[in-house]
């Protein structure tokens, strides 16, 4: 089995898809494991007005609204969470998106006080943190946020990590890495653009450029930039297809180093990290 296989497999990535198919998969998988944890009663998510956390927040909602007209009650809630660092650049494109997603409700939480106090402590402590460090900073007060929303209204956290980001190990290990369900595991980018496209979203919110926007001195930094690859390339290669050798190398390179983000703590029984 060659590299791209045993990733193929690992990720689960069907070469072609069948759309509805895969929305329904996504809504009873959803659905399925709030009927059996009694305990759920809410999905919790960040929007950040990208394609990803769109198109998870309108397969939750969906699966919201079947819960509750399957149960004959409004028991159960999706809560989308704002988690600007000040003020966002692209604050239009997070609003165009809750109000396609429409959830229960929304919750806007400003992280910057958090992180710059974080920060300032660690300065103080001698630790002076990189932009990159910070960015990651950021992320992880995001998830934490997230987690204490849904502890206080019986919920479980929601991520976003789909195969071309999970290939690249392109997040914030425990921080958008970090979730307890990831109802987009398996679909590449261009497979996600397609169900947001048969789920009537505006264009502009799958058509943007990727950005993860941690990094103060590189601000909308695109991520096919930071990662020398584009999404085309990585989609190509999830789906079997051949990529220029070059690209190969880089992505193939990102899958190794990040073997680490896309598995448990690390035990002594654990050998995949071995010379």
């Amino acid at each position: 089995m060659t590299l791209q296989q045993q990733i193929i497999e690992e990720l689960g990535v069907k070469p072609t898809i069948d759309v509805a198919e895969e929305i329904r998969t996504t809504i009873d998988f959803l659905k399925d494991y709030a009927k059996k944890h009694p305990f759920v009663k809410s999905f919790v998510l960040g929007i950040s007005g990208g394609q990803d956390s769109t198109l998870a927040g309108k397969l939750a909602q969906l699966a919201i609204d079947e819960l509750n007209e399957e149960a004959g009650t409004r028991a159960y809630s999706f809560y989308a969470v704002r988690l600007p660092y000040g003020v966002q650049a692209d604050e239009q494109d997070c609003q165009d998106a809750l109000d396609y997603i429409q959830p229960t409700k929304t919750f806007t939480v400003n992280i910057k006080p958090a992180v710059d106090a974080s920060v300032a402590a660690l300065t103080e402590a001698g630790i002076t943190l990189s932009d990159f460090a910070k960015g990651n900073e950021k992320a992880r007060e995001r998830m934490k946020v997230q987690y204490s929303i849904a502890a206080m209204n019986g919920g479980v956290v929601l991520g976003t990590d789909h195969a071309a980001e999970a290939i690249t190990g392109f997040y914030t290990k425990f921080g958008d890495g970090g979730a307890d369900l990831v109802p987009l595991f398996r679909l590449n980018k261009r497979q996600g653009k397609q169900l947001l496209k048969a789920l009537d979203c505006p264009e502009h919110l799958y058509l943007k450029v990727p950005t993860a926007d941690l990094e103060e001195n590189r601000p909308s930094l695109p991520d096919e930039a930071a990662l020398g690859i584009t999404y085309e390339q990585i989609d190509d290669y999830l789906e079997g297809k051949d990529i220029p050798e070059e690209a190969r190398k880089v992505l193939e390179g990102h899958y190794l180093r990040s073997q680490h983000k896309r598995h448990l703590p690390i035990t002594v029984f654990d050998t995949f990290w071995k010379a």
